[in-house]
């Protein structure tokens, strides 16, 4: 009887996660991995089988506590005001290992590579730009901005703008919560 591993695979999934976020694909080695989840090599591949698996495990981890993110602010302050508060949210989390956006990072890493890791990066980038087209859906069948805008085109404008946010934020001597209320603001105008 094979025996039970004595790790939680999520928190390790989210420790491998911090250290992508923070070095990239290609910046983070197999021995970083193994020391940061304190595993063996026979250990670490019994678990996620790859370098490559990991990272695939960590990008969707990251996209899926983003969209959770983005899902509770809207059931708690409804659509318009979720996409207010998210971008502050975005740059707001101290203990993250990096401002910029986990997902746009790699998709800029490894698109040039044509590797697939890019790719699930970019139908992440994509799934997320949805959601905002949804939010900005809801807000004018509830009056809360004119009906005159194109929800996909506020996605797309608005995605770019929590993107660029998310790069200034990493940059010294950037008020990046002074470019986050003015994003807000900008929605109030809609």
């Amino acid at each position: 009887m094979p025996r039970k591993p004595n790790y939680d695979r999520n928190e390790l999934i989210d420790r491998a996660r911090d250290l992508f976020w923070q070095r990239g694909w290609a910046g983070t080695s197999l021995k970083d991995l193994e020391a940061s989840l304190k595993m063996k090599p026979g250990s670490f591949y019994a678990a996620f089988g790859s370098k490559d698996a990991l990272f695939a495990l960590a990008l969707n981890k990251y996209a899926a506590d983003g969209t959770e993110r983005l899902k509770q602010l809207a059931t708690e302050h409804g659509p318009l005001e979720a996409l207010k508060r998210f971008p502050t949210m975005a740059i707001g989390n101290e203990k993250a290992p990096a401002k910029a956006c986990m997902l746009s990072k790699t998709l800029l890493e490894l698109q040039a590579h044509r590797h697939p890791l890019a790719q699930e990066a970019d139908q992440h980038l994509q799934n997320m730009e949805q959601l905002f087209a949804q939010l900005f859906a809801q807000a004018q069948a509830a009056g809360d901005i004119s009906a005159a805008h194109d929800p996909r085109s506020l996605a797309r404008r608005y995605q770019s703008d929590v993107l660029g946010l998310r790069v200034s934020a990493e940059r010294d001597g950037v008020d990046a919560h002074a470019i986050a209320a003015e994003i807000a603001n900008n929605l109030a105008t809609l």
